[in-house]
């Protein structure tokens, strides 16, 4: 991805940038399945539990190539040093062996459920959890929200998935048909079909597999979610642009869920991931508003 410029010719952030933000080591490092990519690094807070806690899931387009959880250290970090403890989840890509469908949304569902087994060493509050992602990890903070309204015959379906207080999305979509365009454009070439298993038909695919997928996998699909969503978008963000969260938004108040959508002025698509930067009161506010319902 190619470095973006505000009008007062001032950069901004880029993944290297983001990747270079110190942050202190994670607490405890945990596998929550057998695959190289299924971990997570726990960070606690100061003080005695029980914890809150937000699950952090790093961006990158769905694609190893881009990000992995380093991205989102910083991040994870400064919401420690806010009370909360951060479960900074890394997940199976697109491009890596038993990613994308389902492999990619399973990780996602699994390493929050995975709190459990964290949560008597660690004193975490069960109660209060939320997901937290940016870009292509939004899209999965959004979905593991909503896996509850999955059909039992769904292959993303689990049983007894963990509860969420609300989900915070930074710069992702919300609609994978509505992102497939920009994800095509800033991503690479039908990453988005990737995901979803390249769903096409053929002789031995039964009619509509795409349009099951999609409504299995794009969060839209699966409205109202019974939860609070914060969908916080960059002013100055091409990869997804402001208005797709406009649109999801309206999709969740035409649903009767309740949703919060902020657009940062003057930020781009990794200012999220940078605390102290012109978007973090708003990520600060919106993660602290779930957890102190």
């Amino acid at each position: 991805m190619t470095a973006r410029f505000t009008s007062d010719n001032h950069p901004f952030a880029t993944p290297d940038i983001v990747n270079a933000l110190p942050s202190k080591p994670a607490d405890v490092r945990s596998s929550y399945g057998p695959a190289l990519s299924q971990f997570g690094e726990l960070r606690l807070p100061a003080g005695q539990g029980p914890h809150p806690v937000a699950v952090v899931l790093h961006g990158g387009c769905w694609l190893s190539i881009y990000a992995d959880l380093r991205n989102a250290d910083a991040l994870a970090d400064a919401l420690r040093d806010e009370g909360i403890a951060t479960w900074n989840v890394e997940y199976r890509c697109v491009d890596q062996e038993g990613g994308g469908w389902p492999g990619t949304f399973l990780d996602a569902g699994s390493a929050t459920d995975y709190l459990r087994t964290l949560a008597g060493d660690h004193d975490l509050d069960l109660d209060r959890v939320i997901t937290i992602g940016h870009s292509a990890g939004g899209h999965l903070a959004l979905w593991t929200a909503a896996r509850h309204r999955l059909p039992g015959e769904s292959p993303l379906w689990t049983a007894d998935p963990l509860p969420l207080r609300g989900t915070v999305v930074l710069g992702g979509p919300g609609d994978l048909r509505g992102f497939t365009p920009h994800a095509d454009a800033e991503c690479r070439q039908d990453v988005v079909s990737e995901l979803l298993g390249d769903p096409g038909v053929s002789s031995e695919e039964p009619e509509g597999r795409a349009e099951s997928r999609y409504r299995c996998g794009s969060p839209v699909a699966l409205l109202p979610l019974g939860l609070p969503q914060v969908m916080i978008s960059a002013e100055h963000d091409w990869v997804v642009p402001p208005e797709l969260g406009v649109a999801y938004a309206a999709a969740c108040r035409a649903a009767g869920d309740p949703v919060e959508h902020v657009v940062i002025p003057n930020a781009g698509h990794h200012e999220f991931m940078v605390p102290g930067s012109v978007t973090w009161p708003a990520v600060r506010q919106a993660v602290h508003s779930l957890l102190e319902t």
